[in-house]
């Protein structure tokens, strides 16, 4: 199999990805972006609070993010999966799904992450749709409606007093999660409602949408916007294989540290986006990923710099 050779290799080509290769491709760097095609957000028909693409689709803006990086001869986008990645003289190897060997003098790694939704039937068929995550990003359309928050930890009070900021008509299902006596205390003065009844299923019209929430004493409560909070999932598998350094996160569980420019503990080795932070909207990812290719950048001139002199 024939080996190939790029100054970067860019696992994942969502907004922080594109990002990424839109700085380096600017700067005449050989890049070669590999995408799995399933970013975190593609069960959204619409994004918000993106300034200049409000209210339009995630894909569009991963389409149009392609066609512009066509304009740039050394970048190159692929669909495909990275099979294995590994430290090699000067960089990193990385095989593809097709069993195709490259070699990058640096890798970057923003592969995102995937939501683990809670075991409620019928919630996965409403995610993106009746079901929500991010009062920023979706709370705005669901002003002055019927919203539940289904909890599944104590950090849904925040994102119940989100709403409480955009609807009158706020139900905080605890569904098993005890609470703090202050932040039930928080809720109810500012006119939230708490029902500690579990959440048994998520009920939809004959169309598919949304219509209300079964509980576990047989009620069933109309709503018009469910909001939850998933369990991340960052896919860090092979920044992890590579040795990147992790850390506790305020959202549980560790994930690969960065610093501001996206390098990791390993030479060579960055990542951006949600698979560094599950927190990151669209505008957040890209920013990480522009962040990271002129950090990227930056890096390989230091090194050509380097090399210069010592041919000098």
């Amino acid at each position: 199999m024939q080996q190939h050779s790029w100054d970067v290799i860019i696992i994942g080509g969502g907004s922080a990805g594109l990002s990424a290769a839109l700085m380096l491709g600017r700067s005449r760097r050989s890049v070669l972006v590999v995408d799995e095609g399933r970013p975190r957000n593609r069960f959204a028909g619409h994004m918000h609070g993106v300034l200049g693409r409000d209210h339009t689709s995630p894909l569009d803006l991963l389409a149009a993010g392609r066609a512009e990086l066509g304009r740039y001869d050394g970048v190159t986008v692929r669909p495909g999966e990275v099979a294995a990645a590994s430290v090699a003289e000067g960089g990193f190897e990385v095989v593809l799904d097709d069993d195709g060997r490259h070699l990058a003098r640096r890798l970057l790694v923003a592969s995102g992450l995937r939501d683990e939704l809670p075991e409620i039937p019928g919630l996965a068929e409403q995610w993106g749709r009746g079901a929500f995550i991010c009062p920023y990003c979706d709370g705005w359309e669901q002003r002055d409606r019927r919203i539940a928050v289904i909890a599944s930890s104590a950090a849904n009070v925040h994102q119940a007093q989100l709403m409480r900021q955009l609807s009158a008509d706020v139900t905080f299902h605890g569904h098993g999660v005890e609470l703090p006596d202050e932040e039930r205390a928080g809720m109810l003065a500012r006119g939230i409602r708490i029902d500690d009844r579990a959440v048994v299923e998520v009920i939809a019209d004959g169309e598919g949408a949304l219509r209300g929430i079964r509980l576990a004493d047989g009620t069933d409560a109309p709503v018009d916007a469910i909001f939850v909070g998933p369990a991340p999932h960052p896919n860090d598998g092979i920044l992890l294989a590579l040795g990147a350094e992790t850390a506790e996160h305020p959202m549980g569980g560790r994930w690969v540290t960065v610093d501001p420019m996206g390098r990791t503990s390993v030479p060579g080795l960055w990542a951006a986006g949600n698979v560094t932070d599950g927190r990151s909207s669209v505008p957040y990812a890209m920013a990480a990923g522009s962040l990271a290719g002129a950090g990227i950048n930056a890096d390989l001139v230091e090194e050509e710099v380097g090399a210069a002199i010592a041919t000098a």
